[in-house]
């Protein structure tokens, strides 16, 4: 488990960057939920952290790619590979992250 940052330094319909290998955006929307992705684009290089947020959805703010938090997947193109979904999970008042493992290595 990672920790991110306290969950009231995450104002809702905000995102925080870590700097893990690779990176993860965790996402705070309006409605309270967390979310967390790997936060490069899958079309081209940039940041999902710096996106537009929109309910359950981010858009890359390069060229307007979005995936689905919940899912990973795009939801238009140009982007056509989905992110990385992680699992988010707050303990006293802090958030952490429990990064996907990655197919094809062991649990």
């Amino acid at each position: 488990m990672i920790s991110v940052c306290r969950l009231e330094d995450l104002p809702k319909g905000e995102s925080a960057r870590v700097g893990t290998s690779p990176p993860i955006a965790v996402f705070h929307t309006d409605d309270g939920d967390l979310y967390a992705i790997d936060d490069t684009c899958t079309h081209q290089d940039a940041s999902l952290s710096e996106g537009w947020l929109e309910g359950c959805l981010v858009e890359c703010p390069l060229h307007a790619a979005s995936f689905d938090l919940r899912t990973g997947r795009p939801t238009c193109l140009p982007a056509r590979r989905p992110v990385r979904t992680h699992h988010v999970t707050v303990r006293d008042g802090i958030v952490h992250v429990r990064l996907a493992v990655e197919e094809g290595s062991a649990a």
